[in-house]
């Protein structure tokens, strides 16, 4: 028998630290007291202490508790959706947030398993497995970039995201790892910067997710969208920066997703689109980047 909770949940990936436990902060703040806040990361200690760190913060009032969770064992993402199904009827709030941190030294090509694991298997995960037992009136939101548009791509390789389903979003990604493995990555079109390719490919997926769901979705007030927090100040992004002077701190970047999160009304407009500061982007939109510019985008 399934014990079903009124309560909100929420669930954040990648959330020990920077951007991710911004997000946390900010639940944590705006839900109510018998709200709970999951806070997840990889490394049990980091995850205990943060989740007890957020829970003393002046302000919090929703409940916060850490769980270990590798995003890229896609086993352990639906152990999770189906546990807070059985515990508490489902979940209300899912932020994407996991990221591989790359170095501007670093080979892209040595790094890309890693990257792209993180990056898109953990989405297709996620989004298989928490669609399915995420609440009406649900948001559910994968943290990408402004990159993400279709655009940013060699004209060669759009027919491979637009207007695809998730496995064939999921078989781009992986001809994409292979084409990188075999060296022939370049001369089919795609670029060397593995940034670009992850998030066109993330978008994709949520496009692909919410393409299937949207009607029922939007009869029930329920919102999956990919977002773009744009330039923020973490340990992930800053060494990719010449001038981070404009960029956000985590908490500023954190409350135009949050409004977002909690606004009252779905706007069909954001539904299954990339958004940044409350507007979609346009998907066709975007131009490929010059292999030497590998300054990180918001």
């Amino acid at each position: 028998m399934e014990c079903v909770n009124t309560s909100r949940i929420a669930l954040v990936t990648g959330a020990n630290q920077g951007l991710g436990r911004a997000f946390v902060e900010g639940l944590a703040a705006r839900m109510q007291p018998d709200d709970l806040v999951l806070l997840t990361g990889r490394n049990d200690q980091r995850v205990t202490d943060a989740a007890r760190e957020v829970g003393l913060l002046a302000g919090t009032r929703a409940r916060v508790e850490g769980r270990v969770l590798d995003v890229t064992d896609s086993e352990a993402v639906a152990r999770l959706a189906d546990d807070l199904r059985a515990r508490h009827g489902g979940v209300d709030i899912v932020v994407s947030n996991a990221v591989a941190r790359l170095l501007p030294e670093e080979s892209q090509a040595e790094r890309a398993d890693e990257f792209i694991d993180v990056s898109n298997t953990a989405t297709h995960s996620i989004l298989r497995a928490f669609g399915p037992v995420l609440r009406p009136g649900g948001r559910m939101l994968v943290v990408a970039s402004s990159l993400g548009t279709l655009g940013h791509l060699d004209a060669r390789l759009h027919h491979l995201f637009d207007g695809a389903n998730l496995d064939q979003v999921e078989y781009a990604v992986e001809s994409w790892r292979s084409a990188v493995h075999h060296r022939t990555a370049q001369e089919a079109g795609w670029p060397i910067w593995l940034n670009v390719p992850s998030k066109v490919a993330q978008v994709a997926a949520v496009r692909a997710v919410a393409a299937e769901r949207r009607e029922h979705d939007l009869a029930t007030d329920t919102l999956i969208a990919a977002v773009c927090p744009g330039m923020v100040d973490t340990a992930t992004s800053r060494p990719w920066f010449s001038d981070y002077s404009q960029a956000q701190s985590p908490a500023q970047a954190a409350e135009a997703v949050l409004d977002l999160v909690f606004s009252d009304h779905v706007d069909p407009a954001l539904y299954g689109e990339l958004v940044r500061s409350g507007k979609a982007l346009d998907w066709h939109d975007g131009t490929p980047p010059v292999e030497q510019d590998r300054l990180v985008t918001p």
